[in-house]
């Protein structure tokens, strides 16, 4: 039933979002053809998906349940699906998006989607880690092609690596594309890999569709890759679609002829670098020299190297100084020590009993013994006194006590 408004009477806008809702909400279910440009995977039960139409520039949002996402099996941004959707208004914003039903991989989407899950499997068996890559050799003895015979693949990758250096080719031809070819490339991998002068194979092709790349994506040729013990480049040259190839093999070219430039150095931008090389060395050289030189100048403009004999001569000086000093020291010092010596004797002398005889003393003997009481001795005793000039004979006729006044 159709609103009915005027200037006067208008109607409120969520009535009239309400009512578009309910004509949208009547049209029925449709299958549709449609491209997947994203993906938008949340923790929820509702996922988020926008379509594109494959010819117009359209484009819609989509709803779907990640049960009917997961049902699809892996589903690679720019899959071609087929899908049943139904269209719904939201009324908090006005906008329409689809709900999806159900939804199918189609065409090469399909084919994208089988790729993918063979991805997975070898990506979790750990083939495409990057500790299992190899590095490339310098310089090869010698570089094993796997291409087509005749192919431009072949032609660039000769041509390219005979402008930079000069190389000796092993080329396994094969097919490269065909019911045939996977097995046909996994043959001529393997026996590069047993001939052991080859320590390099490059694997080229010159692009095409994404259905002339299976072989590529093969997983026998995948795992054949995988257990080369000699260095695989991955040469296949097709942007768009990656074949599995290019992840398990230890370098990925865009090209065959970028193919040619990582295999090989460049002649003479080797020659180049070798020369300018050589240059620095020689200008560190010649450095080295001359800060040795300046080293060297700069020790013998010193004095001591100019006139060795100064030095000495500075040494005799301070030593001349120094003899003097001694001898001087040594003077003071026995002076010194002839003063002391000199006092000490004088006392010594004048507690002498020479110096004692010499004021008029006398020592009085009795035969050995030394008189020094009158108790030692009686009247008429026979004593004889020591003089500073002889001695005498003395008699004793008699004692006298000394009276103590004190």
């Amino acid at each position: 039933m159709a609103l009915e408004s005027s200037q006067e009477q208008p109607q409120p806008l969520g009535r009239v979002v309400m009512a578009v809702k309910d004509w949208v909400g009547r049209c029925n279910e449709i299958w549709v053809d449609a491209q997947v440009i994203e993906i938008k995977r949340r923790s929820g039960p509702t996922q988020f998906l926008t379509f594109r139409d494959r010819i117009a520039d359209m484009s819609a949002s989509v709803t779907v349940s990640a049960m009917v996402l997961d049902a699809a099996g892996p589903l690679p941004e720019g899959s071609r699906v087929t899908a049943r959707v139904r269209p719904r208004v939201w009324e908090r914003n006005t906008s329409l998006s689809f709900e999806c039903l159900e939804l199918v991989v189609a065409g090469e989407g399909k084919l994208l989607a089988r790729l993918e899950q063979l991805k997975r499997t070898l990506q979790a068996e750990g083939l495409f880690e990057a500790h299992r890559k190899k590095r490339l050799p310098f310089i090869p003895r010698r570089i094993g092609l796997v291409t087509g015979k005749g192919s431009d693949a072949e032609h660039d990758v000769l041509s390219n690596v005979a402008r930079r250096w000069p190389a000796v080719f092993t080329v396994a031809h094969c097919l490269v594309q065909g019911p045939n070819s996977a097995e046909s490339v996994i043959t001529a991998i393997q026996r590069l890999d047993r001939d052991k002068e080859v320590n390099v194979i490059i694997v080229a092709r010159g692009g095409g569709r994404l259905e002339d790349l299976l072989s590529f994506s093969d997983e026998g040729v995948v795992r054949a890759v995988a257990n080369c013990s000699t260095p695989v480049i991955s040469a296949i040259g097709h942007e768009q679609d990656v074949p599995l190839l290019d992840f398990v093999a230890d370098i990925r070219a865009s090209t065959p002829t970028d193919a040619a430039k990582r295999v090989v150095p460049d002649f003479d931008a080797e020659v180049a670098l070798m020369g300018q090389a050589r240059d620095r060395l020689d200008d560190a050289i010649a450095h080295r020299l001359d800060l040795a030189q300046r080293s060297l100048d700069d020790l013998r403009s010193r004095p001591v190297l100019r006139d060795p004999g100064s030095a000495f001569s500075a040494h005799g000086d301070r030593l001349d100084l120094l003899r003097h000093r001694l001898a001087s020291g040594i003077d003071a010092a026995l002076r010194t020590e002839e003063g002391s010596l000199r006092t000490a004797l004088a006392g010594v002398r004048a507690m002498s009993p020479k110096a004692t005889l010499e004021r008029g003393y006398a020592v009085l003997f009795d035969g050995d013994s030394t008189i020094s009481s009158i108790h030692d001795t009686s009247p008429g005793t026979a004593i004889r006194a020591h003089l500073a000039d002889g001695q005498l004979d003395l008699q004793v006729t008699g004692t006298h006590e000394q009276e103590n006044h004190g």
